[in-house]
């Protein structure tokens, strides 16, 4: 089976491959065992068993209970569903706003987005939920023990909840910081051509250039706002490395069986 970055799936956004990553210690993480993507509720069925053969074996959902009773996963054939939301119930920050709820709240201060972004990225590291939802993430991760067999994990675009669990998972693994910051970057290439489309049919509808400002700054990554979790993680907890351990719960000794899992 070939290696790529980007998995091709009809029925999904954003599904990327984090193997092949090398780490500042000279190793590279092992394909076919880390994937993220955007929502797995439009999958086809030929694409639940391509994303079996894959080898995917466990479905990580960062979802919201909302967003997961509006479009609830097609999960892979044969694999486990884990159901681990970074934000509490009811919270703003998930992504089952309504279009009304978006326009009223977005169509005025043209930087209302951005900052809100911020926001997430500032809850995303320091609240309670988020951080047991990535401690059973990487628990789950370590319970991934079979060769060739992967976990999938995912929120609704794939980006944001999703990029953190990259960030985290990489981070403890070793792979280089540049490296990391450019695979969440990377979320642009794969859905720029979706939110273009979402902009000019705003712009059809005559939506204005605030809400269009707007909703690119919500439907796409920003190095601002990985550099706002990275400042919290650094000023509030010592750095990545004493979040994992101290928040997340990881220990070194987990670390290590991490990396004997994950890296060649």
């Amino acid at each position: 089976m070939t290696n790529s970055r980007i998995l091709k799936v009809t029925g999904g956004l954003n599904f990327r491959e984090l193997g092949g990553y090398p780490t500042v210690d000279g190793r590279t993480v092992k394909w076919h065992k880390l994937v993220r993507s955007a929502g797995l509720n439009k999958l086809t069925a030929a694409d639940q068993d391509n994303i079996a053969n894959y080898g995917v074996v466990a479905d990580v959902d960062f979802r919201s209970q909302d967003e997961r009773t509006q479009a609830p996963d097609k999960v892979p054939t044969g694999a486990t569903y884990h159901f681990l939301p970074v934000f509490p119930d009811g919270d703003e920050t998930d992504a089952s706003a309504s279009q009304a709820d978006l326009e009223r709240r977005f169509s005025s201060d043209d930087t209302a987005g951005y900052e809100h972004m911020l926001d997430v990225y500032r809850n995303m590291v320091t609240l309670e939920t988020a951080q047991q939802a990535y401690h059973e993430f990487l628990a789950t991760l370590l319970a991934n023990e079979q060769p060739d067999q992967a976990v999938l994990f995912h929120c609704t675009a794939g980006k944001d909840r999703t990029g953190i669990g990259a960030f985290l998972t990489l981070s403890a693994l070793g792979v280089d910081p540049q490296v990391i910051r450019r695979d969440y970057l990377l979320t642009n290439e794969n859905v720029t051509p979706v939110v273009d489309k979402m902009l000019a049919k705003a712009q059809a509808a005559g939506k204005g250039d605030a809400f269009a400002a707007n909703i690119r700054a919500l439907s796409t990554v920003n190095p601002d706002y990985f550099d706002t979790a990275m400042k919290v993680i650094n000023t509030q907890y010592g750095g990545v490395q004493d979040y994992l351990r101290d928040v997340l719960d990881f220990s070194r000794k987990d670390v290590e069986a991490l990396k004997e899992l994950y890296l060649d």
